[in-house]
């Protein structure tokens, strides 16, 4: 078959495109392009990951047998077998237990006793430099605060006994009050001070405001004060080596670890799993990330005091609470319960006892001084999600409920057949997140609400969209470093962030390396502008203020 003769608008078109690749190829167009795309390849940061462990689960000794019926064993049917077919083998097998060494040496969440860190640790290297370096800080955080306790009574600092911390005088501005200490003298005229009063002296909130941090030695007890101060929103940055993979699956609480020396992160996830993550972890040490398996079922809180960071308390689903003791290397089992355990809180400067929502609206006190639940009161009709305090008077109290309300309390005046809430702020759907400073709750209803007033009858209702499904957990917003903004995220991969003096959203922060949408927060106590996102995919993305 002859070949079929081009036309001439064909011709030209292909010694267009000869003429054009000699161009390219004379220019060396391909070759830039290839080296451009491997640079960039090897500029990308790797991403920070969890690592799990590869060793296999030894298999028990004991088969697994397959029951098999006679008709696919090809045996007709029996009258003799009518009170049941028989499996073939030996019964006496099914008996025996698999011996306890052949399982293997490390012990499950659902142990009810205490689990070394080995056991549950999840890696494969060491976790040695994670419990040196939190060791060396809580020692470090010891001497500081004996020697400004000592400091403070030699120089007659004050002791404020309603607080229970020693303070100075100074003025404390809120959005809707000012309240004045005079000689360390405190209100206790139950809430009258205000939600989430501060307390500070005045040179405090000049040094912080100058400089982003202070330390406060008159508060909690010789311990540095929480960093106070507004913050420039614009300058808040989300940075690639700030952004890790800490646990697999979703994320159900953050924290900081409660000290300057050194950044970590603390995370618990609904497979019962709590991560570490320093942030400040040398190359050598991978990406400073460390998981450990302490519970069975999805972690609901965890409680950090500064003054005391080697024990850290978390607790889950399944009713257990246990205190992590990092300088015996050990998860205590501190209490257990059959029922449900959904947040668990701690009075500022209060270190024995803990407070904790229990089953269908309970609260219950443990005491580390009794060793075990001292107190218990029914507060709400659904389960109470957060529990929170006034830092400025411990007795008040905030709760939120899924019964749809989110109350504050007077301890004082919680007793066993009258518990009645100082104040009750109602909402269409379930509360996730009350919080005070100087008061916010946050509901299901597509609504945010801040309360003020010296009796909190300031309601104001914003709307935010909070329909997040199945998938993702419930939003919760938390107060910043004053009481000018709650960060709260959306569903659009960002976070919110609320004026509680405008009463509206005043901006999103946003971020090409934040790919999933964050859900639980966490602010750093010291460090103005850091700021800690968790998401359902269990990745932690922590904003600082450049």
């Amino acid at each position: 078959m002859a070949p079929q003769k081009l036309t001439e608008y064909e011709r030209r078109r292909l010694e267009n495109i000869k003429r054009n690749g000699e161009m390219l190829a004379s220019l060396k167009i391909h070759t830039k392009i290839n080296d451009l795309s491997s640079t960039i390849k090897r500029c990308r940061p790797e991403a920070k990951s969890y690592k799990t462990s590869l060793k296999k689960k030894p298999k028990p000794e004991t088969p697994v047998v397959i029951r098999r019926s006679l008709r696919t064993r090809g045996v007709p049917p029996d009258s003799s077998t009518a009170d049941g077919i028989k499996d073939d083998f030996d019964e006496s097998l099914t008996a025996m237990k698999t011996p306890k060494s052949q399982i293997g040496p490390k012990k499950s969440g659902r142990e009810r006793g205490p689990i070394s860190m080995r056991d549950a640790y999840t890696g494969d290297d060491s976790d040695r430099k994670l419990v040196e370096g939190i060791m060396g800080v809580a020692k470090k955080c010891q001497v500081c605060e004996s020697e400004c306790v000592k400091e403070e009574i030699d120089g007659g600092e004050s002791e404020d006994k309603g607080f229970g911390v020693a303070t100075r005088s100074g003025v404390c501005k809120t959005e809707s009050l000012e309240v004045e200490i005079d000689g360390g003298e405190s209100e206790k005229r139950g809430f009258s001070g205000g939600m989430g009063s501060r307390v500070c002296n005045s040179e405090s909130l000049k040094e912080e405001s100058a400089g982003g941090e202070s330390e406060n030695r008159g508060f909690g007890g010789g311990m540095r004060s929480r960093a106070w101060g507004t913050i420039d929103l614009e300058a808040m940055k989300l940075e690639a080596e700030n952004v890790a993979r800490v646990v697999p699956g979703r994320i159900m609480a953050v924290r900081f670890l409660p000290c300057l020396d050194m950044r970590m992160v603390v995370v618990g996830n609904k497979f019962g799993e709590v991560g570490f993550w320093n942030m400040d972890a040398e190359k050598e040490d991978e990406d400073g990330i460390y998981v450990y398996h302490p519970h069975p079922g999805p972690v609901s809180g965890i409680v950090i005091q500064p003054f005391s960071l080697s024990k850290i308390y978390t607790s889950c689903y399944d009713g257990f609470i246990r205190l992590m003791d990092v300088e015996k290397e050990k998860f205590d089992l501190v209490y257990s319960t059959d029922n449900t355990i959904f947040s668990i809180s701690q009075r500022p400067n209060d270190s024995k006892c803990l407070f904790f929502g229990e089953g269908r609206g309970g609260l219950s006190l443990w005491d580390e001084r009794a060793g075990k639940s001292s107190s218990s009161w029914m507060l709400h009709e659904d389960r109470i999600n957060t529990i929170d305090f006034n830092s400025r008077n411990v007795n008040i109290m905030a709760t939120s409920s899924t019964d749809g309300t989110a109350c504050i309390w007077d301890l004082r005046y919680i007793v066993a057949d009258s518990q009645k809430s100082l104040t009750t702020v109602s909402h269409k759907r379930a509360v996730h997140s009350a919080y005070f400073s100087p008061s916010g709750s946050q509901g299901f209803d597509d609504k945010v609400g801040l309360l003020s007033g010296a009796n909190y009858d300031n309601v104001s209702m914003m709307y935010h969209n909070n329909q997040t499904g199945r998938w993702i957990s419930s939003f919760r917003g938390i107060w910043g470093w004053d009481d000018s903004y709650v960060f709260i995220g959306n569903m659009k991969r960002g976070v919110d962030v609320i004026s509680a003096t405008q009463r509206r959203n005043v901006a999103t922060l946003g971020s090409a390396e934040m790919s999933a949408i964050p859900c639980r927060f966490d602010v750093h106590p010291y460090k103005l502008g850091t700021l800690a996102a968790a998401t359902s995919g269990g990745q932690v993305y922590v904003w600082t203020s450049c």
